[in-house]
């Protein structure tokens, strides 16, 4: 039997999958004092029942239609400041993290979090702290010791994952061939790689670029 409290902590979900919604729902709703209020099925929903319910606490999936997770998490925090909010994803690339962290997350969890760690995260952003695992905490330490893409550099690699060869790539730019291969040398100079397929790899695995 759940332990009586007057005020639970009321939990918004959003996630496009409705099996995890309701995989989450329960283990939340067996928590003494803590109560899933709504549930969205993409990132635009998420936003207007956080209008309408004004939750505790938001679990934002990363990837959703209408508004992606780290967006609704901006829009939330800029018209709700103290907004709390959990991105609970598949997704661990450092870009990821890091974009959500900066729109205002409180907390970083990916889907196989333990039911136990999952309660915990959602107690402990309530009462104000922050919760990033060690393996988050890793990626985020390992890309501040990397050199970053220059938004050029960022440009030509995004050319690349596309498929484009350097003449596509220096027509879309509207640079010449030559500068575009002094960028890719670049590229892969800072990624670590040798050639474009490693480069596109590196990357996907960075979170710099996606495939669609």
């Amino acid at each position: 039997m759940k332990e009586i409290v007057d005020q639970p902590i009321r939990v918004l979900l959003a996630d496009d999958h409705a099996i995890v919604r309701s995989g989450v729902a329960q283990i939340l709703n067996d928590q003494a004092g803590m109560q899933v209020v709504a549930e969205a099925s993409d990132g635009g929903q998420a936003i207007d029942l956080y209008r309408r319910e004004r939750p505790d606490v938001a679990l934002i999936d990363l990837r959703m239609p209408v508004v992606e997770g780290a967006q609704v998490v901006e829009r939330v925090r800029r018209e709700f400041p103290d907004a709390v909010l959990i991105i609970l994803t598949t997704y661990d690339t450092d870009d990821d993290i890091e974009c959500a962290l900066r729109a205002g997350a409180k907390a970083y969890l990916l889907k196989d979090v333990t039911p136990h760690d999952l309660v915990a995260c959602v107690r402990a952003v309530h009462a104000g702290r922050t919760w990033v695992s060690p393996t988050i905490a890793s990626k985020l330490a390992e890309r501040m010791t990397r050199v970053q893409l220059t938004p050029r550099e960022m440009s030509v690699l995004k050319l690349l994952a596309a498929g484009k060869a350097n003449r596509e790539i220096a027509e879309a730019l509207s640079i010449s061939e030559g500068t575009v291969k002094i960028h890719v040398t670049h590229l892969f100079e800072k990624l670590s790689v040798t050639s474009r397929t490693e480069a596109i790899a590196t990357a996907m695995r960075r979170g710099l670029v996606r495939l669609t």
